[in-house]
Order: structure tokens, then C-alpha cells, then sequence
């Protein structure tokens, strides 16, 4: 029995298992090499190694091609591929593509770009932009201090810009930024404050960021600006294009679902019921 424990005799075992079992299963076994594979394996080669490849390296090709193959009609037919999440991720994945792609050769006329582009004005705008410099004070400011707490000092900085505040690890001026990009650097909480001031040139707050407190200076602010359709066509084409991508995955999910039936266990149904009522 001690041979059960060797690891190695174990693997024999089992490798000859599996080679008894596919010798034992009557389907034909054929690795077809069409002469389409052999141009891909070359236009793979080309791209990577930037040369076409030599006789010895396409034979190399085909050779690690037709191995493939073999493993992997191997594990079709000993049932690797069930119950796999990996392959199950991946044959969703390569369906969805295939919807996809069918979708993206599609080449739409002048008339329906500029239609989409009508329809999606906001997504071609340049947001909002403001123009900022501001006075910082670190949160680690020990409020028992002489120097006073960050929260005070900044509102002492609104009415006295000559302060000098704590160094900080970002810029004390910025131009033309969006909300969005303001909030990426100093918060959320700090960029809607910011935005929500009214009055231009003047100091105010003290304003929290993620880092401390704030005096703030806004001096400049631009509106919203609309871009022309000439300027960003191509955009409008790959957003066209990713619009009908969904659109068809949505189209080709319903259908597909439509033609099986979803059976439930008994013990979900007779909860559902009861939560209903």
C-alpha cells in the first residue's frame, strides 16, 4: 500500500487514466490545421517580433498550435470545462463580444451622428471651470497651541491673506479646474463649498478639505462650453458605436432569455409568495 502514497506513481495513475478513457470514447479525433491558422500564427509572429517568421519558427508555430489543440479537446472530452468559473467568465465574455462586434461594423450616415450628437449635447461640453488659490492649515494642528487650530487659523487667513499657512503637499493656485477635478484633489465636500460661492475676488471660508482648512480666493470662473460637431465627430462615432454595442448585448440577453425557462427551487418560490403577502 505504501506505493498509494507516492506522489509520483499517483500521477502515473492517474495520466494513464485519462489517456485509457479518451483512447476508450469512440469520437473522431482530428486536429484540423486550416491554412487560415497558419497565416494567424504568422500575423501574430510579424506583429510581435516585427519580421516574418522562418521555416523552422512557422513549424514551431504550428507545432505549439496543434499541442494546444490536443489539450484542449482533450478537456472537452473528459468534462474539464464544467462547473470551471474561469471558462464560465470567458464564453460569456467571448458571446458578448461576438454580439458586439456584429454591431460595430454597422456605418452610420452624416444625418444619424449629428442626430446622436444633438441627443448627447452634454456629453461634448467642457464643464464648468474654476480658477482658485487658497490658504492651507493642517488638521494636525494641535488646538491647544498658541498658533490656534487649523479651523481658526483659516478664519483668521479670510480676513488676513498675508498669514502664512502650513506647507502643503499640492499647489496654492490652480486655473481652470472642474468640480470634478477639484473634488478628485481635495474632496467632494471641499469642491461643492468651493463651487457653491457667489462672490469673485474675495476671500472666504475657512472651507474643510481632506487634508485641513482652508482660505479660499475664487477669482474666476467659466461657464459651460458646448464643443462644435466638427470638432468632435470621431468621438461622436465611438460613442455611436459603444451606444449600439449595448444596445444589441441588451437586444440579443432578451431574446436569448426568452427562449429558455427558469425553474426555481420550491423552497424560493413558497418564500417569494410569502413575501409578497
Amino acid at each position: 500500500m505504501g506505493m498509494f502514497k507516492d506522489p509520483l506513481w499517483l500521477f502515473l495513475l492517474f495520466g494513464t487514466l485519462l489517456f485509457g478513457l479518451a483512447r476508450w470514447q469512440d469520437d473522431a479525433r482530428v486536429i484540423q490545421v486550416s491554412n487560415g491558422d497558419i497565416q494567424r500564427l504568422s500575423l501574430q509572429w510579424q506583429q510581435q517580433m516585427r519580421r516574418e517568421p522562418t521555416d523552422a519558427e512557422r513549424q514551431n508555430l504550428i507545432a505549439q498550435f496543434t499541442r494546444d489543440e490536443a489539450y484542449y479537446q482533450e478537456a472537452l472530452r473528459l468534462g474539464l470545462d464544467a462547473d470551471d468559473t474561469i471558462v464560465r467568465r470567458r464564453l460569456i465574455q467571448k458571446v458578448t463580444f461576438l454580439t458586439e462586434d456584429l454591431a460595430a461594423t454597422e456605418t452610420p450616415d452624416p444625418q444619424t451622428l449629428e442626430q446622436f450628437y444633438d441627443n448627447n449635447r452634454q456629453r461634448y461640453e467642457i464643464p464648468e471651470q474654476f480658477t482658485f488659490q487658497h490658504i492651507y492649515f493642517s488638521s494636525d494642528r494641535d488646538a491647544g497651541t498658541s498658533n490656534g487650530s487649523a479651523k481658526t487659523m483659516a478664519t483668521k487667513a479670510v480676513s488676513n491673506p498675508a498669514l502664512t499657512g502650513d506647507p502643503f503637499m499640492l499647489q496654492s493656485q490652480y486655473a481652470r479646474r472642474s468640480q470634478r477635478e477639484i473634488g478628485d484633489l481635495f474632496g467632494r465636500a471641499f469642491a461643492e463649498r468651493l463651487i457653491a460661492i457667489e462672490t469673485l475676488g474675495k476671500w472666504q471660508g475657512p472651507i474643510q478639505s481632506a487634508y485641513g482648512w482652508h482660505a479660499v480666493l475664487l477669482e474666476n470662473r467659466r461657464p459651460v462650453q458646448g464643443l462644435p460637431y466638427q470638432q468632435v465627430k470621431d468621438k461622436v462615432l465611438l460613442d455611436w458605436r459603444q451606444e449600439r454595442r449595448v444596445e444589441a448585448n441588451k437586444a440579443y440577453l432578451a431574446g436569448l432569455l426568452d427562449t429558455y425557462e427558469v425553474q426555481m427551487p420550491e423552497a424560493y418560490n413558497a418564500a417569494s409568495e410569502s413575501a409578497v403577502k
